[in-house]
């Protein structure tokens, strides 16, 4: 009877003890440890995300094999040369709205008007129904795409070329349910839409 007791006094005592020496133990810092696990971790260089130095470069002398060049650097330059090489079909269109819908909408919005979802926290993108956008030719449109323009962002990681030029198509259709040519018009009261 008198064992159980000493055992059972020891027993929290002895938890109590080794708690307060792990703790102890736990406070202690030693800056020059016999062995370091995983050296390379604990001495690896640091960099900052887009600093000299952090971003791998190229093999010299090497082209990835989806770089495509893409040459022009004027607005206008590109309006005249480049021109959209996707016809207008369904499949064509349901595509352009699908990146429409992913990429333009929350700064243009749903109509192209430039009332997107972001617009309460940023400057108000410019319409797409305006006149001026309007006469851009297709490849004005890719071009400002591609390569960003004022405060939009280049989206040419983002968007394939074949997808640009299917959201031009649907930025057409869009431009031309607000703004109808003489020819929507008659197609219309012919029925032939």
């Amino acid at each position: 009877m008198q064992t159980r007791f000493v055992r059972r006094t020891i027993s929290p005592v002895l938890v109590a003890s080794a708690l307060f020496g792990l703790l102890a133990l736990a406070g202690c810092r030693h800056e020059n440890p016999n062995v370091i696990y995983m050296p390379d971790m604990v001495y690896s260089p640091s960099f900052k995300a887009q600093e000299q130095g952090s971003m791998r470069m190229p093999v010299a002398g090497t082209v990835s094999r989806e770089h495509v060049a893409y040459t022009y650097t004027d607005v206008d330059k590109a309006g005249k040369e480049l021109v959209n090489p996707l016809r207008a079909t369904q499949t064509v269109m349901a595509r352009g709205q699908t990146i429409y819908n992913t990429y333009c909408i929350v700064c243009h919005g749903p109509n192209g008007e430039g009332d997107g979802y972001v617009v309460p926290k940023y400057p108000r993108p410019p319409t797409l129904q305006s006149d001026k956008i309007r006469n851009y030719p297709d490849g004005s449109i890719y071009h400002v795409i591609s390569v960003g323009q004022n405060l939009m962002p280049s989206y040419a990681s983002q968007i394939a070329p074949g997808d640009r030029w299917a959201a031009i198509h649907y930025i057409r259709a869009l431009q031309r349910s607000k703004h109808p040519t003489a020819e929507d018009l008659k197609e219309v009261e012919n029925g032939s839409r």
